[in-house]
Order: structure tokens, then sequence, then C-alpha cells
């Protein structure tokens, strides 16, 4: 996790990349954003609302689950 000021910077960040991508209906871009959004928040009061994003974006995945980001949120989850 990313300590203080630099953590919330970072989530916010994230959170606004998966807003555009989903505005974009860019799954594989939601899915980064997502995965990132779990590993700079760590274990924070929203790990449970970051955990269900992160879900929600992968469940919407028929194929691919090989590649290196699926394996990446499928690990998180």
């Amino acid at each position: 996790a990313v300590p203080g000021a630099d953590r919330a910077d970072s989530v916010a960040c994230y959170q606004r990349a998966l807003e555009v991508a989903r505005e974009l209906d860019a799954r594989m871009a939601q899915l980064r954003a997502a995965t990132r959004l779990m590993r700079v928040g760590g274990d924070g009061d929203d790990a449970a609302e970051r955990r269900r994003l992160l879900s929600v974006v992968y469940e919407g995945f028929t194929e691919g689950f090989e590649t290196a980001d699926l394996i990446e949120a499928r690990e998180l989850l």
C-alpha cells in the first residue's frame, strides 16, 4: 500500500481512470484500473468496496483468463 497523502492521490487517480474506462466501455482498462486500485488501497476502510468493484469488472470477462491482467485480478480476489 501507498502511505498517507500519496495513497489518497493514487486512489483518486485510479478511481478516475476507472470512471473514464467505464464511459468508454473499455473493459481491459477497467480491469487494470480496478486492479491498481486494489493494490494501492491496501487494507484500508474501503477495501471491501474496492474488492467488489474488481469482482464486478472481472466477472464481465468470458475469455482470456490466461492473460496477465486477468491472472493478477484473480489472485487479488
